[in-house]
């Protein structure tokens, strides 16, 4: 199989790591960033969608470009190389991947046409405080006539304070809803909060809250936030990859030049063998979330493609933790500093871990699949 990117992509890449290179060229930019509301950059958003990197998974009728998965990865990948604080995968890939396999004709086009454009940016509200990874929302939709509102609490919304619109879980009768609640609802409170990667989440609750039904009113949803979660796992799973890269370059690059009595780091073996171990790492998450994007990409099974989301996000968990502590450890002292980029990396790489499922919540999932196996093929 060719995993060799082809004129187009490779243009989109550099395109891409041109510009977020420019914008995040160390990390005192992000620093900069990070610190002020909403925690990331309006300019460089702008500047994306310009590139058309906003409007990459979405249908050319709904305002998009028509791209796939690849696509979208090669964006988080050179998101995650500078751990740009842009919500990528939260608006585009999440909440507006929800509206373009939910939303009606008339909701995809007001809706993806400005996101593709940077003039809107979704949430995706759908965790809760006390119901952990839970696929049953405890937010409850009452529809009276046919207007329908909504009640209850999501915590944490990513991005939720600043989004220009909320995509909203809920439970309704035989399922699972999904409602779009606009900023100026009455009844709604969002309060901000910045995270511990330099994010923003919010605390965000609803009380009677009115809400428009994302596509058919009354209908159950679940497998449609199944696969839009899955396909945000897989992206989060190439913006690790992007971080763990850079963190695994930045700490060859110290052993090599940092000198300790007299000689170079790396000229002792036990620091080399554990930069080592960091790229096997490196390299299984990398074939394990290449693999899943392929997956999605053939498309047809949501079965198969649930699964290997799963599979690559329990390997990212692993890896990120591996490397994150690695690079931090390697690096000494100044590791732990926040003038120095590895401990933003390693947060950053433990945010993603916790994004949509840890590591244990997807060991848990896929171990019970375990009976499903008529037989374990031994190693040969």
């Amino acid at each position: 199989m060719d995993f060799t990117l082809d004129s187009e992509q490779t243009a989109l890449r550099d395109a891409v790591r041109g510009l977020l290179g420019k914008a995040y060229g160390s990390s005192e930019d992000r620093r900069t960033v990070t610190k002020t509301d909403p925690g990331w950059d309006e300019k460089t958003w702008q500047r994306l969608a310009e590139m058309g990197a906003l409007g990459l998974p979405f249908a050319e009728e709904d305002g998009g470009f028509g791209a796939g998965p690849v696509e979208v990865s090669i964006v988080a990948e050179e998101i995650g190389r500078v751990i740009a604080p842009e919500p990528y995968v939260e608006a585009v890939v999440l909440a507006g991947g929800l509206v373009a396999a939910a939303g009606t004709a008339e909701q995809r086009a007001e809706i993806i046409g400005a996101l593709a454009e940077g003039q809107l940016v979704p949430a995706f509200a759908h965790t809760e405080p006390g119901n952990r990874y839970s696929e049953v929302p405890t937010v409850t939709a009452t529809k009276d006539g046919d207007a329908w509102t909504l009640s209850g609490v999501k915590e944490p919304v990513l991005g939720g304070a600043r989004a220009d619109l909320l995509i909203v879980s809920a439970t309704i009768d035989g399922g699972t809803g999904l409602f779009v609640v606009q900023p100026d609802a009455s009844g709604l409170t969002r309060t901000s909060y910045a995270t511990f990667d330099g994010g923003r989440a919010a605390h965000v609750a609803f009380d009677s809250t009115p809400a428009t039904p994302l596509g058919e009113p009354g209908a159950d949803q679940s497998d449609v936030i199944a696969s839009a979660v899955a396909a945000a796992q897989i992206a989060y799973g190439h913006e690790a990859l992007g971080a763990m890269a850079f963190a695994l370059e930045t700490t060859t690059e110290y052993l090599k030049s940092r000198k300790q009595f007299g000689v170079p780091l790396m000229t002792f073996q036990a620091l080399t063998f554990r930069a080592a171990d960091m790229y096997v790492s490196l390299e299984l998450a990398r074939s394990t979330v290449t693999w899943a994007t392929l997956v999605q990409l053939d498309g047809g099974d949501d079965a198969a493609v649930l699964e290997a989301a799963s599979r690559a996000k329990l390997q990212v968990s692993k890896a990120g933790r591996h490397i994150g502590q690695e690079a931090i450890q390697l690096h000494g002292g100044i590791g732990m500093t926040a003038e120095y980029s590895v401990g933003h990396y390693t947060s950053r790489l433990t945010a993603i871990d916790h994004a949509l499922g840890d590591g244990r919540h997807h060991l848990t999932a896929l171990s019970k699949t375990l009976d499903d196996h008529e037989a374990v093929e031994p190693l040969p």
